[in-house]
């Protein structure tokens, strides 16, 4: 296993990412918020865009696992999408890099495959996270030499929209830890302390914590909707 993978078991990652339509989309900003993350205990963060992880990584001496979210007009994939963001996150040197590895079409028509095969030819010793939404995709994440694959993308694709991961006692989770043996990241809608120690009693390797730590809007409108009932 990979070192920072290593030293990641059992912890509490915290996504500091705000895009441009967000209250707190700054550098700066996001900087602060890893820095609070990681004084209430984060072992990680997960940014992104260069100039963000590049802010963090000035202010806490924290692993990041990063990613450049880019929309391409003949694809869906979004999260490193193509080398090119690769080459870019790697001029601010983070520890992981997150690339969305389901089953859609890439900008280009360039295969995951490939994709990977390049990073590792580039950049040997750089941990590889796979975001998926499916098992099938867990699996062929795994056999493609994924460090780790994360359930990012469960219920943000077309055959899983609407899917949760709390639902049925993490039942998602569940299957993908029983259909691989790379570690497994618990993230996306993980919105309370309660069920980030789920998922880690149920065997996730970490889990990442966004939303529902550094996104205020999100938080207000959770509060206003259990006050209007």
């Amino acid at each position: 296993m990979n070192t920072v993978l290593e030293k990641l078991k059992g912890q509490l990652v915290v996504s500091c990412q705000a895009l441009e339509d967000e209250p707190l989309h700054s550098p700066f900003i996001m900087s602060r918020m890893a820095l609070a993350a990681a004084q209430g205990g984060a072992a990680a963060i997960r940014a992104n865009s260069v100039v963000d992880i590049e802010a963090i990584k000035h202010e806490v001496s924290l692993p990041v696992i990063g990613i450049i979210k880019r929309h391409y007009p003949d694809s869906e994939v979004v999260i490193t999408a193509t080398m090119k963001e690769v080459e870019e996150l790697m001029s601010v040197a983070p520890e992981i890099i997150a690339l969305d590895a389901t089953a859609r079409p890439r900008p280009g028509g360039e295969s995951l495959a490939a994709m990977v095969e390049q990073i590792r030819a580039r950049y040997p010793s750089l941990a590889l996270m796979a975001d998926i939404a499916t098992v099938e995709e867990a699996k062929a994440a795994q056999a493609l030499g994924f460090d780790c694959v994360g359930t990012t993308l469960y219920g943000y694709t077309p055959e899983t929209q609407g899917r949760s991961l709390p639902e049925n006692d993490c039942g998602f989770l569940r299957d993908v830890l029983a259909a691989v043996t790379v570690p497994v990241v618990a993230e996306g809608n993980v919105e309370t302390p309660a069920l980030a120690a789920r998922c880690l009693a149920l065997g996730a390797h970490m889990v990442v914590v966004g939303g529902a730590i550094t996104r205020p809007q999100q938080i207000a409108a959770r509060f206003r909707a259990a006050i209007d009932g």
